[in-house]
Parts: structure tokens; sequence; C-alpha cells
């Protein structure tokens, strides 16, 4: 019988009507994203349950089980990008032999732009159980901390390394109005912003979110052109870019700053705060509330004396 699944999940019988064993769970781990203690009990628990253990890299695999102070007992198979559909072959016959296969990458969870797509693919065409140990993800803790709007987003994962490929993937994107979140590599996060600057305009707002969770996290928060010029000095880490939808429709019709003041005062004048009433005219206009601030505050400089 296999072990992981039914060690975090006591009393589950995974034997079928005629009492043959089924076929194993495939386990979807998501790893910390920076501090191993970030790992919850139950990837503890099944990293020393675990009959296979398939990972994108088996030293990091080592090293997190160090940290968290558990014993592998299982298999371990080394399944990165390069070998995906020769190891997956592998594994399914894990699964069918009933073993319990559990699938880590570096950080975060498998598939979202780690290896793991393809393996879950085929385990769910092969009538395999999948199941998944959630964890800190890039993506939302990016999100949660950009400052930009959350109500809705869309994830475009690693942009294309090509410029005229990247060009035209931004171009696509020029009238997406949700909140987009994407993964970069230091190297080419420079050309990528400022490549996102000509598409987006330079005074879209974005964030860049590096090394999140770890020692030296960092989050530059600001303008398009402005993060442009701050990462062509040279940047390290994880990249995470979380950049502001386009404004909609009309949204264009409020150009000066003391039409944006103007709304403020009405929306103050109506028993709001100040703050909810930037908050307000935010939503309202499209804009962010920095945006907002920063039309306010040019707004009373420009008056006269």
């Amino acid at each position: 019988m296999a072990l992981a699944w039914a060690a975090m999940n006591p009393g589950f019988d995974k034997s079928d009507d005629a009492g043959q064993p089924e076929t194993g769970t495939l386990i979807l781990a998501a790893a910390p994203i920076g501090r191993p203690r970030d790992a919850s009990g139950s990837l503890a628990a099944a990293l020393a349950a675990a009959p296979v253990i398939a990972a994108e890299d088996t030293r990091r695999l080592a090293r997190l089980a160090r940290s968290l102070d558990v014993t592998l007992a299982g298999r371990i198979v080394s399944y990165y990008e390069g070998v995906e559909t020769e190891r997956a072959r592998l594994l399914l016959g894990a699964l069918a032999d009933g073993q319990d296969v559990l699938l880590i990458t570096d950080a975060g969870t498998p598939g979202i732009s780690d290896p793991g797509y393809r393996l879950v693919n085929t385990a769910i065409e092969a009538g395999v159980r999948v199941t998944v140990l959630p964890g800190p993800s890039a993506v939302t803790a990016a999100l949660a901390v950009s400052g930009l709007p959350s109500d809705r987003f869309c994830f475009e994962g690693f942009p294309p390394r090509k410029a005229g490929a990247l060009a035209r993937r931004l171009a696509d994107l020029r009238d997406e109005q949700r909140t987009m979140i994407f993964f970069e590599s230091p190297r080419r996060l420079p050309a990528t912003l400022q490549q996102m600057a000509t598409a987006f305009g330079a005074e879209r707002e974005a964030a860049v979110c590096r090394e999140l969770t770890k020692t030296h996290e960092e989050i530059k928060r600001g303008r398009l052109g402005e993060l442009a010029a701050w990462a062509a000095e040279g940047v390290l880490g994880e990249i995470t870019v979380v950049v502001g939808g386009a404004p909609p429709a009309g949204a264009a019709a409020v150009a000066t700053p003391e039409d944006i003041a103007a709304k403020v005062r009405a929306a103050e004048q109506a028993g709001l705060t100040r703050k909810e009433a930037m908050i307000s005219v935010a939503v309202e206009t499209g804009m962010s509330r920095r945006a907002v601030y920063d039309a306010v505050i040019k707004a009373k400089a420009d008056e006269p004396s």
C-alpha cells in the first residue's frame, strides 16, 4: 500500500471495491519560496513518508529536508525541464504500482512556471488521483505587497526572451485591465522593464519584488520608467514583477491634476475622509492611489498664492 497519502489522511482506504490496491497518489508539494521554516507540517510529514520523491533539484531537496529535520526514506528521482517526458513515464509506472509520488520543485508550486504540468496532465488522463499540499506563492505574495489593485489579476509567467517576441506579447497585453504578474530573471529585468515602459507607458504603476521572504527581500514600487532606470544599475535574486492594468475606457477624460483634486474635494464634502476620498477617485478613474495623491499635491502647488 502507498504510504504518504495515507499518512496525511488516516483512515482513508486506498483499495477499490474488489479489495485490490488502487494506483498511487500524485502529490504536488509547494516548497517555501524563501525561509525553510515557512514549510508546513504537512509538507514535512509527506516528505518523510513518500515512497517516491520527484525533485527539480535533488540538492535543494536535501537541504530543505535537513532544515526541517526530516529523513528522506523514499526513492529520489531527479525531475526537471530537460527530462520531464522520460521521467514522467518512470513516475507513472511507480503510480501504477500503487506507490505515492511526491513532486516538489525548487520553490513555489509545481506546474506554476516550473516542471509539473506534463506529469499532472498525463496522470489525470491515466486516472491517477492528484492532490496538492499548498504553500507560499511568489505570485500572490508579490500581488499582496505591490499596493496595486488585487481584485482582478492575471499571471503571465516568464516573458519571452527574444526582443521581438517580447514586444509582441506586451503589445497584446497593452489594453489588459487586470493587474499583471510576471516572473523574470535579474539579467533580463532591465530590458524587460524598458520594453514594458514602451508598451504600457512610462507612467504605468508597477512593483518589482526581489528575494521575497528571504534575507535580502526588497520591494521597489514606482512607475515603469523609474523602475527601468533603477534596474539598469543591476539587480540580483529571484524577481517577480507586478504591473498595474490599463485604465478603463473613458478614464482618459479625466486628464488634469485640477480635475482629480476637484473630484477628491467633492468626495470629502460628501463625508469621506481624505484617504477614503482618494481611494474612491482611484476606483472611479482607474488611476492608482499614488497617481491620485500626486495629482492632488500638484494641483495644490499650482494654486495661486
